[in-house]
């Protein structure tokens, strides 16, 4: 192997030292992958030949202001980590227009103390039939209202220059049926018609859609559809207008790769991989988290290791808590396949005590979330632009002394717009009329109680559901990770029902959370006293805190503290002889907390200061308590 990489370092005139270390040290590992996958493949040797190519024109390619970047990233370790960093989700275009719109906003977000941007899908797809951009006609075209390639380099450049970091989408498990393979695959042409999933009878589809749970059972039950023009059954597991792309044919494993490294020499730092559990089917399966989908992102994590060590990985692994844990890598490929997932359970668990008043399910969560690697980390968040699910363990339910059928239902009926005297205002999304499933649908303020409390105008109400906006997005702030607000949010956004005039959108009232922003609206947040300034100024200060604190960076040095008040939950972060305390409650009562919650090995601090309030305690005996607020938290040291 070592003469095959000195050959390629030869034909391709590469010299760097740096490089050909790194090729070294992977090149084995990518080619046992390689060979599980693909071995028997008539063609394997030379796609083989051909995935070496792209490493190395991958690297050539990549521009001397991106590699001493990766070499900056180097030096500090696992940048990703840092306590430095807050982020955005945002739709280019329903918060700025178009990119050249978006790099204008750029003094908005560090008024905010936002440095880390995710856009939402921003290659080109059809109109009507995008499923908000994840069903991709080009790879490598912008979508033109939203501008080009070159306004998304400025865009990074812009944000290079201030520090700031990019996260992009690549939607690997299918494309839009207007891609040009599938084009091509519908106009007859074999080769490309194996790029995807196509069966001439029912026979097989019937035989895998036994065990392959609906994605959108409202909108496109089943998992295969039927094209006329081909006369043949197309795998459609998401929508029927994106079809499946067949990751066993390994001419589609290199075409995707060199996607990835034209995203990652754009200058992205974070490339989010669009559902990466479905990349591999089988028929007897869930067609989901197969081993062969976790052996395919740990060639991709090598690849991009090697060609363009700067650019990290994030699975959106929407899974049951266990399951999440597998997208950062086992045993040896601990770290070295997704450096990032989604805390989508916790995100999840935080609506459920909010709703309850009870953190017990929210603890009871913590000993499988407590598995994540050091150096791997998570996006932490309260909203993204997607539903809320569920899924959570059964015995997280069990374990607080909750049915999980009735849990889950009463969460649906809570802020699904069925409880008629809940504060939310919220929707059900994907009901399954076959077994109840649902998530849901709604922004931050309106699931909070905001947009009913505006209506009523009820003061009272107001102020009680902006202190829940503020104790949510608090408390994801400093829990680990990378914490990541969904646009809007930062200033109270309620439902937007706009999209009901939409003929693409109408159908998901997902589009409720998306809002598009009103500009002269967040003006208001300059004005003291408005909404809009309250919920603004408020997350500012919570980025500003968790830069502040060294002990926020994401070090596996995070404790939970045992439950004295089902209502109230407390973690402690430390670095070395530092301790601080979070504690929140979720209950809209006033709460108290014993002091003997913050005893460690028969010791306890004597004085505790929040750093949220300015306000100071004398920690006291055991039958003393901290009083907690309505839906009040604690930042201690």
């Amino acid at each position: 192997m070592q003469k095959k990489i000195n050959g390629y370092l030869a034909n391709y005139n590469i010299k760097e030292v740096g490089f050909a270390q790194r090729l070294g040290a992977n090149v084995n590992d990518i080619a046992e992958i390689f060979q599980l996958i693909y071995g028997d493949h008539p063609q394997a040797e030379g796609l083989f030949e051909a995935l070496l190519d792209q490493i190395c024109q991958a690297h050539i390619a990549r521009k001397e202001s991106l590699k001493k970047r990766d070499a900056e990233k180097e030096k500090v370790g696992t940048w990703f980590l840092s306590n430095q960093l807050a982020g955005m989700s945002l739709y280019v275009d329903r918060f700025a227009g178009n990119l050249s719109g978006l790099r204008q906003k750029l003094d908005y977000f560090e008024t905010l103390g936002v440095n880390y941007l995710h856009l939402m899908p921003i290659f080109k797809s059809p109109e009507g039939e995008s499923d908000g951009g994840y069903a991709v006609e080009d790879f490598r075209a912008i979508e033109e209202k939203l501008g080009n390639i070159q306004d998304l380099s400025d865009l990074q450049s812009s944000m290079q220059e201030k520090g700031m970091y990019l996260m992009i989408d690549i939607v690997l498990n299918h494309t839009s049926h207007h891609h040009e393979w599938a084009k091509k695959a519908r106009s007859g042409d074999q080769e490309f018609q194996e790029y995807f999933y196509m069966y001439e009878d029912r026979r097989i589809p019937d035989e895998m859609e036994k065990d392959m749970p609906e994605i959108f059972p409202e909108s496109s039950p089943g998992s295969f559809i039927y094209d006329e023009r081909m006369d043949k059954w197309v795998m459609t597991v998401f929508h029927q207008y994106q079809w499946d792309l067949n990751y066993r044919n390994p001419k589609v494993f290199v075409e995707m790769l060199a996607n990835v490294f034209y995203y990652a020499n754009l200058g992205v730092d974070v490339l989010r991989i669009d559902a990466p559990a479905f990349i591999w089917k089988q028929v007897g399966t869930t067609c989901q988290n197969l081993p062969e989908a976790h052996k395919l992102l740990q060639m991709i994590k090598l690849c991009v290791e090697v060609a363009t060590p700067g650019m990290a990985l994030l699975g959106e692994a929407i899974v049951a808590p266990a399951q999440i844990m597998e997208y950062f890598g086992k045993g040896r490929f601990a770290t070295h396949e997704c450096d990032f997932a989604y805390n989508a359970t916790h995100m999840a668990v935080q609506w459920d005590a909010l709703a309850t008043a009870d953190t017990r399910v929210m603890l009871a969560a913590q000993s499988e979330l407590s598995k994540k690697p050091l150096g791997a980390s998570w996006i932490t968040y309260t909203r993204c632009h997607d539903d809320i699910g569920l899924g959570y363990d059964d015995h997280m339910i069990e374990q607080s002394g909750y049915t999980p059928y009735l849990h889950r239902m009463y969460m649906k009926n809570h802020y699904g717009g069925v409880q008629e005297d809940s504060p939310a205002t919220g929707a059900l999304f994907a009901v399954n009329p076959k077994t109840q499933d649902a998530r849901i649908s709604g922004s931050l303020a309106s699931l909070c109680g905001l947009e009913k409390a505006l209506a009523s105008k009820n003061k009272l109400a107001i102020a009680t559901a902006i202190q829940k906006i503020i104790l949510m997005q608090a408390h994801c702030m400093f829990l680990g990770g990378v914490p990541v607000l969904f646009y809007g949010d930062e200033m109270g956004y309620t439902n937007d029902y706009s999209y009901l005039q939409d003929a693409g959108k109408a159908y998901d009232n997902r589009w409720m959370h998306r809002p598009v922003i009103d500009w002269k609206k967040n003006k208001k947040a300059e004005k003291e006293g408005t909404v809009e300034q309250q919920v603004f100024s408020a997350t500012q200060r919570l980025i500003s805190l968790r830069k502040s604190l060294d002990v926020v960076a994401d070090l596996k040095n995070i404790d939970w503290m045992a439950s004295h008040n089902r209502s109230v939950v407390g973690y402690e972060r430390y670095i070395g002889e530092e301790r601080v305390y979070f504690i929140f409650n979720f209950s809209g009562e006033v709460q108290d907390l014993t002091w003997f919650a913050f005893e460690r090995e028969g010791k306890r601090p004597l004085e505790l200061r929040d750093a949220w309030s300015g306000k100071s305690f004398i920690v006291g005996s055991d039958e003393e308590h901290l009083r907690c607020g309505p839906y009040e938290f604690f930042i201690l040291s």
